[in-house]
């Protein structure tokens, strides 16, 4: 019912910004839970008017979140999962990522406090007699 995005970093961006809206979140969760719906029985669950689900949905449609069949007068809507596969998929990596730094910076500041406790244990021994004189 709608074109995709055309790169991977614009699919993400349009699925966020799809997401951003609770309205549209909560629709995505009406929609999953009942399999499919149409906008008539979605406006049924929110405090908006059918006119603003059947919006909201065309946002959820362009970022490729639900698609939508019309059967007779009606379009039924049903989620699509591969978006969200592939924003997850992003926001795992973008996750692995920050853990590799920050466990390169913890190694670094554990390094720095052995190299500081080594340094300190060094100034405070007293210095080392030369053998052989009494």
């Amino acid at each position: 019912m709608t074109d995709e995005p055309h790169g991977p970093a614009e699919a993400v961006d349009t699925v966020l910004t799809a997401l951003a809206d609770p309205t549209r979140r909560r629709l995505l969760e009406l929609i999953g839970a009942q399999g499919e719906a149409t906008a008539t029985t979605l406006a049924r669950h929110l405090p908006v008017s059918r006119q603003a689900v059947v919006k909201h949905l065309a946002v959820l449609d362009a970022a490729g979140l639900v698609s939508g069949d019309r059967i007779g007068r009606e379009v039924r809507y049903t989620v699509r999962p591969a978006a969200l596969d592939s924003t997850a998929r992003w926001m795992a990596s973008l996750a692995a990522d920050w853990d590799r730094r920050l466990a390169h910076i913890k190694r670094l500041a554990e390094a720095a406090e052995r190299d500081s406790r080594t340094s300190h244990d060094d100034a405070s021994r007293p210095p080392e007699q030369p053998h052989g004189r009494a």
